[in-house]
């Protein structure tokens, strides 16, 4: 996973969406290994990450509608304690922002609540496994499908 190594450290800033933590944290057997490679490369200092809090959000779902609140509860530890991560609120600004994306390129509202928490943060690239997301030309679009074994 060289070719996706050396991409992210094109980037002094990448968002990360929810998805490289789900692989990761569940060892999704087809994208742990990308997974992998972006959140040790974050840890690495290689990069500073952004996400937003919708990740909180989605990363808890499945603990939750399990009943292990204390996974959800270790998930959310994790987010705050990540090396190199910021995880940002969402206000106006970012609503607004979203709104443009919206009005763009037709995204979803998480989707554009998560791309502009990221742009407004000063990510140049977003780690993502939505192609969807490959429309958003105002950063590059990294999709783990792309680095994915069959």
């Amino acid at each position: 996973m060289a070719g996706l190594a050396d991409i992210l450290r094109g980037h002094r800033q990448v968002g990360i969406d929810t998805a490289p933590f789900i692989y990761h944290l569940e060892g999704s057997v087809r994208f742990a290994a990308p997974a992998a490679v972006v959140l040790e490369e974050l840890a690495a200092g290689t990069f500073e990450g952004v996400t937003s809090v919708l990740t909180l959000m989605e990363i808890a779902v499945r603990p939750l509608q399990l009943g292990r609140v204390d996974v959800a509860d270790e998930y959310d530890i994790l987010l705050a304690s990540y090396p190199h991560l910021l995880v940002v609120d969402l206000n106006r600004a970012v609503a607004r922002r979203a709104a443009e994306l919206r009005a763009t390129y037709r995204l979803r509202p998480a989707d554009a609540l998560q791309v502009a928490a990221c742009l407004l943060s000063g990510a140049t690239a977003l780690v993502t496994n939505d192609k969807q997301l490959r429309r958003v030309a105002e950063m590059e679009v990294i999709v783990l499908d792309d680095y994915a074994g069959p």
